[in-house]
């Protein structure tokens, strides 16, 4: 791979967000992944803690911040209830998926939130899950899914007919360990997050080994715990590289291009907030937001947690047709997002 650039090809445009600590209503909870519509609203999928697990949903709102509605309440194992959602896309007629790896299985609504239908059951044979993570939507209406404690990929119909897999656990080529995110590339490759493995797997659409991106470590171009890929339409790769609270950059050929940390303001919300409390605005602007940290909060973890606008758990990445990047925020329930210059 060859050395990359400080200075990124993007341009931050804005920040949509604010914790939710409801049930319902507008603002987030631990979002962790987000789908976006044929008409560009954004699906936000709130995994939320434990202490607020009733309040599992997806949101939808758009890039002006108008919060539309919501829907699929957790916690439960009933029809269209989740437990551990990780993963959401939108398919066909904008038809709404969704993993649960506690449920062990991909929930189905319809783009309005009504419950269609859902498949899959524990186990490791062939067309059974432990705790699916990532999935990408494929040509002629495949779904990869990212298997992931049985550390393999399946690949089925959206109807949940099991076409085939590949991988094992272990660090080789083809090998995993905890895949998370995934993505499908405009040729049709599957990139795969190798999560506890610190890099990104390239597949072809059949499961033939094609390329990594990533070594374990800290530094420029090296991953660390990869949680979400996303690719735009030059082919430009996005990873979040959740470990080192970051989104790495790669071009199609796999070499490094640059590195995003995070340059957020308050949304449209927060500003709604603080307009109607003027005490929790005059705390804030005292507060030291972006501070000259002490030497031994050297991480990447103590970096974000006490920088505001830098990302703090950046658990999933998207692009849009029009190649905007959106960054999910699990830990500052937020959204940032970005264009091309």
């Amino acid at each position: 791979m060859t050395a990359g650039t400080d200075i990124s090809p993007l341009k931050y445009i804005k920040t949509i967000g604010i914790v939710n600590n409801g049930l319902n209503g507008r603002g987030f909870a631990n979002p962790y992944d987000l789908g976006i519509s044929s008409e560009g609203d954004l699906f936000v999928l709130n995994r939320c803690d434990v202490a607020r697990r009733q309040a599992i949903r997806v949101g939808v709102c758009n890039r002006e911040e108008e919060y539309l509605y919501e829907f699929g309440y957790g916690f439960g194992k009933g029809e269209g209830q989740l437990a551990l959602p990780v993963s959401l896309l939108l398919g066909d007629q904008d038809n709404v998926f969704i993993s649960d790896e506690h449920n062990h299985r991909i929930t189905i609504f319809d783009k309005e939130g009504t419950y269609l239908y859902h498949w899959g059951e524990y186990g490791n044979e062939p067309g059974k899950f432990d705790s699916p993570s990532g999935i990408a939507l494929g040509k002629e209406d495949t779904l990869y899914v990212a298997d992931q404690k049985n550390n393999r990929i399946q690949k089925y119909t959206t109807q949940g007919e099991f076409i085939g897999q590949w991988g094992e656990p272990g660090q080789n080529a083809g090998q995993f360990n905890l895949p998370w995110g995934m993505e499908i590339d405009r040729n049709g490759n599957v990139l795969v997050a190798d999560w506890r493995n610190d890099r990104v797997q390239i597949f072809d659409p059949n499961g033939g080994y094609l390329t990594t991106l990533g070594v374990t470590g800290p530094d420029e171009q090296r991953l660390s715990r990869p949680s979400g890929i996303a690719v735009n339409s030059e082919g430009t790769i996005y990873v979040a590289d959740w470990g080192n609270e970051r989104v790495q950059a790669f071009d199609s050929d796999g070499n490094y291009i640059f590195t995003l940390m995070g340059q957020a303001t308050l949304s449209n919300w927060a500003m709604d907030f603080f307009s109607s409390n003027p005490d929790e605005m005059e705390t804030r602007e005292i507060a030291d937001l972006i501070s000259e940290l002490p030497p031994h909060f050297s991480s990447p973890y103590h970096r974000s947690s006490q920088t505001e606008p830098y990302f703090w758990g950046p658990v999933s990445v998207r692009t849009d047709k029009h190649d905007r990047l959106y960054v999910v925020e699990s830990n500052r329930h937020r959204i940032q997002i970005y264009e091309p210059n």
